[in-house]
């Protein structure tokens, strides 16, 4: 069901093209003048630059974006991962007639080079050979001003998820810091946030036809700076919305008592009400007139968020701010929003209308070439090598997880493609794709099961101001009708040169568990031997802060799992997802998470250390230590937060208690926890009291041999040494 018709908004397909339509398709968008020339191109109307390897594939926002306007008859040319130590990588395709597109590629750079930890990484996935070290830190910013330097008077306009998640002042967790927007740190024009094919196709064709781009301020999900506030709209201070700060004691409204100030203002307002009620009255009485305004309308409202200062002097206020903004985020009901810096504000109008499936449609039909530009000839691109077999279905996510970007970015309403777009697209993988075997990897997208998924009154939809659909339970007006999904998934593994349709996007299986039909469907024809999930945590305090599901809907789904596997006679596993010091986790949370990892008998291999990611709710609570889920105060209760790189080490630790690297780390801690009782040599021991040694040859400062240490002691039945003899350096 579509609730946002596009009676609220121009179909993206039905623009009349730009004049330069007349060049056709290209094979593949050029990264060079050579390749222009082949086009016939003296010039590009429009060039993106990306942090990414440019790959010719809807899954690359890049390649979507590039084939997107190529429809509208723009000539769109690619500069990917330039060196940026000088402007004249930016001139490789010469001035664009119309502006720059600047990204910083399918991940926020920061992440993308940067761990946990704060360590540099050496690779990346979406680079030639995984070579990490090809785009730099907050690459927006800096692309933006070689642009700038290579062609002054060319407008820049910024997108990407890098842009999306700082469009407002945020706090960042590289310097440790708030840092302004980047639409004021990067000088540029316009910043478009979100999935934003509806703001750049207007925009693009406003540009065309001669609109100065500083004058564009009205298309929703944008981003600009402007001075003062313009005609018949009203300013709301998200103060008087969502008030900070101490509480106010209540006011006793059967207590009739007035300052003197009140006095003297009612005064004036209510003279003509008095001398008509005075012979009505007791002496002494003062009457109030009630002037009731009209219903405000919130379309031509702006919501003002503490400035810049604000938030970054006072962590209360910035935990507001965040509050406020993902409020803000529900298309039918959200206001435009304004934060001052210094002499300017950033305005940002609110969220774009989702496309339609039609619209889905024509954005995924696009003649993409399905493979890395012949720049890159035989090099391996991770990246690629993982999403070239597998078909995204859909877009958005209403489940709202406090440390995931997915809703910020792609906002709460699912947008979902037609069955027959998306068979379409998996009959041109078998036929197109080198090297396809006849398994579709995934079929998916954010969530591998919302699909068609929505809210099941648009009255309803277009008001709610919910943060998720999904906590703390499935809302009742949510339709939980797997229907549709699981006849696409029949469907799509019927088509001829098919083998096997994996599902391989995370799963929400609390929503699962509502359609045993799709559980069953799932689990028989679309596991590859395992599954992973995403429980997150197992205690209820942590699950809270993230707005996850309880263990109650994983055991539920354990249960039809293996059910379902068992039926289908195949040995299946479930491998759960947990995430490390997470904003609210306590070393005993970690604790009892490592007692039902060892309960159950799981040994993961990787762990997830919670990463603070510009504009996500978690993040607000990492930086101020309060809970902007519920209204923020001053003296709300304060959120544990593991901010310490010993404690971050040690909750990792407790994911992996298995690791005998670990267990030094892990003894400490359980002696200064007063759970020396977990160190023993049992099953029923955490950890155990021996420490094994390291295989690595010993010799002397010679270099003459000595030993070999041996393996690590074993324990019986139980829990006595074995007598194999242990030796130590």
């Amino acid at each position: 069901m579509e609730h946002y018709t596009n009676s609220l908004a121009k179909p993206i397909n039905t623009y009349r093209p730009y004049w330069a339509k007349r060049f056709g398709v290209a094979p593949i968008l050029p990264m060079s003048r050579a390749e222009m020339d082949v086009l016939g191109w003296d010039s590009c109307d429009i060039i993106l630059v990306t942090g990414d390897a440019y790959i010719d594939h809807p899954s690359f926002g890049m390649a979507l974006v590039g084939r997107l306007l190529e429809s509208q008859g723009f000539r769109v040319g690619i500069i990917a991962q330039p060196d940026w130590q000088s402007a004249e990588p930016f001139k490789a395709l010469g001035k664009p007639n119309l502006y720059f597109g600047i990204t910083a590629g399918n991940m926020d750079s920061m992440v993308n080079r940067y761990t946990a930890d704060r360590k540099i990484r050496s690779d990346d996935a979406y680079t030639p050979n995984n070579d990490g070290g090809k785009r730099p830190d907050r690459a927006i910013l800096v692309y933006t001003q070689r642009c700038r330097e290579a062609y002054p008077n060319v407008p820049l306009v910024l997108g990407s998820i890098e842009a999306s998640l700082r469009r407002i002042a945020h706090y960042d967790y590289w310097s440790n810091k708030v840092r302004r927007s980047v639409l004021i740190d990067s000088k540029a024009d316009i910043l478009l946030y979100g999935n934003a094919e509806r703001a750049l196709v207007e925009l693009s064709h406003r540009i065309a036809q001669g609109e100065r781009i500083v004058d564009i301020t009205d298309i929703r999900g944008t981003a600009y700076l402007r001075k003062g506030m313009p005609d018949g709209w009203d300013e709301v201070e998200s103060t008087k919305l969502d008030r900070p700060g101490n509480i106010d004691k209540h006011v006793d409204p059967y207590e009739m008592k007035m300052g003197k100030a009140d006095a003297s203002c009612a005064a004036d307002a209510n003279a003509d009400a008095t001398d008509v009620l005075k012979d009505a009255l007791p002496e002494g009485t003062k009457a109030i007139a009630i002037v009731r305004k009209p219903k405000a309308d919130r379309s031509k409202q702006a919501v003002r968020l503490p400035s810049f200062e604000e938030v970054s002097n006072d962590p209360v206020l910035y935990a507001h701010a965040s509050r406020v903004l993902h409020l803000e985020a529900n298309p039918g009901n959200a206001r435009a929003l304004i934060q001052r810096h210094g002499d300017r504000e950033v305005w940002l109008n609110p969220p774009p209308i989702p496309l339609t499936t039609k619209e889905m449609d024509y954005v995924y039909d696009m003649p993409y070439a399905r493979r890395p530009h012949q720049v890159y000839q035989n090099a391996k691109i991770p990246a690629w090598d993982m999403i070239r077999f597998s078909v995204n279905i859909m877009r958005g996510c209403f489940g709202g997880c406090t440390f995931c970007s997915i809703t910020e970015h792609e906002g709460r309403i699912i947008q979902s493609r037609s069955e027959a777009s998306i068979l379409k697209e998996v009959e041109e993988i078998r036929d197109k794709v080198e090297g396809f075997t006849g398994v579709i990897s995934d079929l998916g997208g954010p969530t591998a099961n919302m699909y068609r998924l929505s809210c099941k009154s648009e009255t309803i939809e277009k008001s709610c101001r919910k943060l998720s659909c999904v906590y703390p339970g499935v809302c009742e007006n949510l339709n939980t009708d797997h229907s549709s999904l699981i006849q696409l998934y029949r469907k799509a593994r019927a088509i001829k040169g098919v083998k096997k349709i994996l599902v391989s996007s995370g799963l929400r299986y609390d929503l699962a568990v509502k359609s045993p039909e799709y559980v069953k469907e799932l689990v028989q024809h679309h596991v590859g031997g395992y599954l992973k999930i995403a429980p997150e945590h197992s205690e209820k305090n942590v699950l809270s802060k993230m707005m996850k599901p309880g263990m109650g809907a994983y055991d539920e789904f354990k249960l039809m799992f293996e059910k379902f596997s068992k039926e289908a006679g195949k040995e299946q596993y479930l491998i759960p997802y947990f995430i490390a010091a997470h904003p609210g986790t306590t070393d005993e949370d970690m604790l009892n998470l490592a007692l039902w990892l060892k309960k159950y008998d799981f040994k993961l291999d990787q762990v997830q250390t919670f990463t603070p990611t510009p504009m996500a709710m978690a993040t607000a609570m990492y930086h101020s230590g309060k809970n902007p889920l519920r209204k923020v105060t001053a003296d709300s209760d304060d959120v544990p937060i593991p901010k310490a790189a010993g404690v971050r080490k040690l909750h990792k630790a407790f994911v992996r208690y298995h690791d005998p690297n670990n267990w030094p780390l892990l003894r400490e801690a359980l002696k200064q926890m007063g759970r020396g009782d977990l160190i023993g040599n049992t099953k029923k021991h955490l950890i155990p009291q021996w420490q094994p040694i390291t295989a690595k040859l010993i010799t002397t400062v010679k270099g003459e041999k000595l030993e070999r240490a041996v393996r690590p002691a074993r324990t019986n039945d139980n829990g006595q040494m074995s007598q194999k003899k242990r030796k130590y350096s």
